[in-house]
């Protein structure tokens, strides 16, 4: 099935902006700082960057370029590579292709009540009672019970599905005016983070590798999945974009300018917390508490504390929609494909009473929390290595360079396609592996 007309973004940075909204989120603002404060500071930083040039490079243009050729998301996209082995087998390949696209839902019902709580952080900063309460209880009482942030959970499911109802182009618009901001915001925080006493051994350990961490290979297991991640390089997401994307762009080359971004925001993000949490003698290993008790902690003792609570919440909104944009584009986009005759808005809808239905009994951590862990340590890494199979050894070699190197200068050619094959496979298959046996959550 063709793409709807509307289904295009209007030009490069749009994509890239979407792309990089998809891909900035959670995984970033939280994700990253805490990760790299509980392995070893920049050691991490060193391996998380070889991943990233590597899975953005291979990994994420393979995605890009397979919907492009597709012209369709996740079922289609699967069905198409396979579908290079002949008739049969593309039909096993679109049959394969609900498990990544399974991930997609999943983790988007976990992360809206994420989300949910963003929101009402956000709205605690706006009355200033986020001021004046001890965070630990505050953060407690609503995430440990049921039904808590029923308002707040209904606002981010159904805000974000009507930026869905133009497809393409009102996630480009709309990522247009949150990714600028996003970024923004997090340099005014950084600026003024860098004016506390003690931010500065915070930059040291960011900055300063101990080499010897590297000898821990956990320090590159969890910077690979946090590479993967980061990048939103799953077997699923990227895929829908990359089927909205003109035939006229190098995959490769916006690939790079993807990560790019994607790498800044989490540095970005990363200058904000990990300093800050060095100023205050706080774990910068705490995970999802760094954003509703450690840093509202620090907010309340420095000058204009509500001001740059406000701040910093209203990026996390931005940064988490644009993400939840992806995932339910792609599963949105997957069921117009496989069901044409519905119309994109009854497809929301149905999005819509999915998510609220499920997501509701989810919100407190004691249930979203083991719901995201199970989504994250099995089905988001066999969605991941069934991709990377997919790209690299299912689909013909001749097909898969056609599509990367449709207009570009400088071919891509057997050194690029065995890189995909020979290392970034055998990455996705190792992470998968760490991740099901060791039951590491990524």
């Amino acid at each position: 099935m063709e793409p709807k007309k509307e289904a295009k973004f209007s030009s490069r940075w749009g994509f890239i902006l979407s792309a990089v909204g998809s891909a900035v989120g959670m995984a970033n603002v939280w994700g990253f700082p805490a990760k790299m404060g509980a392995n070893g500071g920049g050691a991490f930083l060193v391996a998380y960057l070889i991943f990233v040039a590597l899975f953005s490079v291979v990994g994420l243009s393979a995605e890009y370029a397979i919907g492009r050729r597709a012209k369709t998301g996740t079922l289609g996209a699967y069905r198409l590579a396979w579908a290079t082995r002949g008739e049969k087998t593309g039909k096993a390949g679109g049959v394969l292709g609900w498990l990544p696209l399974a991930g997609s839902m999943c983790i988007a019902l976990g992360y809206a009540v994420i989300i949910s709580y963003v929101l009402k952080a956000l709205w605690n900063s706006l009355t200033g009672e986020l001021m004046q309460v001890e965070t630990t209880t505050w953060f407690e009482t609503f995430s440990g019970a049921d039904y808590s942030v029923i308002p707040f959970h209904i606002i981010v499911v159904v805000g974000t599905l009507l930026t869905l109802l133009l497809g393409a182009k009102s996630i480009e618009k709309s990522n247009k005016i949150m990714m600028p901001i996003f970024f923004i915001i997090f340099v005014v925080l950084a600026v003024r983070v860098s004016m506390l006493p003690g931010a500065a051994e915070g930059y040291k350990f960011m900055f300063t590798p101990r080499w010897e961490e590297l000898k821990n290979p956990m320090v590159w297991i969890w910077a690979m999945g946090q590479a993967f991640f980061s990048l939103s390089v799953t077997g699923s997401g990227m895929i829908v974009y990359g089927a909205y994307l003109d035939d006229k762009e190098d995959v490769v080359h916006i690939a790079a300018r993807t990560a790019i971004f994607d790498t800044i925001a989490a540095l970005v993000a990363a200058l904000v917390i990990i300093p800050a949490c060095f100023a205050y003698g706080l774990d910068v290993g705490a995970g999802p508490s760094l954003l509703f008790v450690t840093l509202p902690k620090i907010l309340q003792d420095i000058p204009f504390g509500q001001l740059f609570a406000i701040i910093l919440y209203v990026a996390m909104i931005f940064a988490g929609i644009s993400s939840l944009q992806n995932m339910f584009e792609a599963v949105g986009e997957s069921l117009e494909h496989k069901l044409p005759k519905l119309s994109r808005k009854v497809v929301l809808v149905i999005l819509c009473v999915i998510c609220l239905g499920i997501g509701l009994h989810m919100e407190p951590i004691a249930k979203w929390g083991p719901w995201m862990d199970i989504v994250s340590i099995y089905i988001i890494p066999i969605g991941a290595t069934l991709g990377a199979l997919s790209w690299f050894w299912i689909m013909k070699k001749s097909d898969l360079l056609d599509e990367i190197n449709k207009n570009v200068s400088k071919p891509h050619g057997n050194l690029w396609y065995n890189i995909g094959r020979y290392l970034y496979v055998p990455c996705a298959i190792i992470l998968c592996a760490v991740a099901l046996f060791m039951k590491v959550a990524f």
